[in-house]
């Protein structure tokens, strides 16, 4: 059976990866696969199969690997205890009880309060294209920091960590791909990767613990479950997730969305010529992007799924990516259309219970930076051969190297 979801370099080439998921979709929603190293898993590919899923927590449930692995390196992060506890590996109840404890930071009434900075942001990544005259690799000049500055910000991180915390992010999310992983090849030094990210938050912890702020670091190093202190493990896992997936995710959609408007010039003439169009243009790039690319769930019952039959026990990958170019949701899923009617119906920030917490912020900062970019973009066009991570959970680009001029500020 294919290996298009457990070979990392599949993902190197998104075209041809999303290619081959839509020929998938004529064969059904789901498909057992088999590959040497892995536990056997069913894909599910459909957008409607995926939802089901998402909404039978109990059922399907994210523990105890909610992310594909290989054989060797799940029984090495159990072996070493190297798995951080986040929100992704939480089931009923303790899932709600974290969830709580910042869901108010990412309420639409707080993350409004950004909509000043995110625009000040949004002028810097204006600037910096006008000083770079003319050529750039968006991934690395714009994208990468922008959405990096906002939730370090929340998180109350000084910004001489900025560059510590996107190396070690880069490392985490792209340990298959050779150009971001550390110089090894051992999951054993891999691994270290989890404990530099321990170790940097089991310092701030214990500032915070002993010189409270207003910022979300200070409430989640003073934070309580059921009263008591949150344990270490979690603590340290929520202070990764909202550190990484804050920011590399976004930085992902960025760019995979300008390089849509490079690469269709009539969308980007479009948005120019209908900016309220910009919301609606910002969830398709984030479903043309879908920067997680999976989860995985494990089934805890027998049960049925769009009429394929599930054993207790089956692991469950939901490939977010493939479910986003479903042919039976998404009118010509392979055309990249800034105004798709459905175009918000995509699944990039998963479903249910798990719904991703800021999704809202990135939503914003997308917004934001797009309705500063798009109207002075007087020409756009790729300025070589963008290089994407060739990851398999969660990946975007690495370089994007474009050619523009801009018009004349006000």
């Amino acid at each position: 059976m294919t290996d298009l979801f457990t070979n990392p370099h599949r993902y190197g080439d998104l075209d041809r990866w999303r290619s081959e998921a839509l020929a998938l979709h004529a064969d059904g929603p789901i498909h057992r696969i088999e590959q040497q190293g892995f536990q056997p898993f069913l894909a599910v590919i459909g957008h409607d199969a995926i939802l089901d899923i998402e909404r039978r927590p109990a059922e399907f449930s994210n523990g105890p690997e909610p992310v594909l692995g290989t054989d060797e390196a799940i029984e090495l992060r159990h072996r070493e205890q190297g798995q951080i506890r986040t929100l992704i590996h939480m089931d009923e109840p303790d899932h709600a009880k974290y969830r709580a404890l910042t869901a108010d930071w990412f309420k639409p009434s707080s993350v409004g309060r950004l909509t000043d900075r995110l625009d000040e942001l949004s002028r810097e990544a204006v600037a910096t294209l006008e000083r770079l005259g003319g050529e750039a690799d968006f991934y690395r000049d714009i994208a990468l920091s922008y959405p990096l500055q906002v939730i370090l910000a929340i998180l109350g991180l000084p910004e001489s960590d900025y560059a510590r915390m996107k190396q070690l992010t880069q490392e985490l999310f792209g340990a298959e791909d050779p150009d971001l992983q550390r110089e090894t090849t051992t999951p054993e030094e891999m691994l270290q990767v989890v404990v530099d990210f321990y170790q940097y938050f089991a310092g701030l912890t214990a500032d915070r613990q002993a010189n409270p702020t207003g910022d979300l670091a200070t409430l989640i190093a003073n934070g309580t479950i059921d009263g008591e202190p949150m344990p270490e493990l979690e603590k340290m896992g929520y202070y990764t997730i909202i550190a990484t997936a804050g920011h590399d995710t976004t930085a992902a959609a960025m760019a995979g969305g300008l390089r849509a408007l490079a690469e269709h010039p009539d969308q980007l003439r479009r948005l120019q010529d209908e900016p309220d169009l910009i919301p609606n243009a910002v969830d398709e790039m984030i479903r043309w992007t879908t920067p997680v690319r999976h989860f995985m769930r494990t089934a805890q019952v027998d049960a049925e799924i769009a009429g394929f039959p599930i054993a207790k026990g089956d692991w469950l990958l939901l490939s977010y990516l493939a479910g986003n170019i479903d042919p039976a949701v998404f009118d010509d899923p392979l055309r990249f259309d800034v105004a798709r009617p459905n175009a918000s119906k995509h699944i990039a920030f998963g479903y249910g219970i798990h719904f991703c917490l800021g999704h809202q912020l990135a939503r914003m900062e997308l917004r934001s930076l797009f309705s500063h970019i798009v109207p002075r973009l007087a020409s756009l066009e790729l300025a070589g051969e963008p290089a994407t991570a060739k990851t398999t959970f969660v990946g975007g680009h690495k370089t994007l190297p474009i050619r523009y001029t801009l018009t004349p500020g006000s």
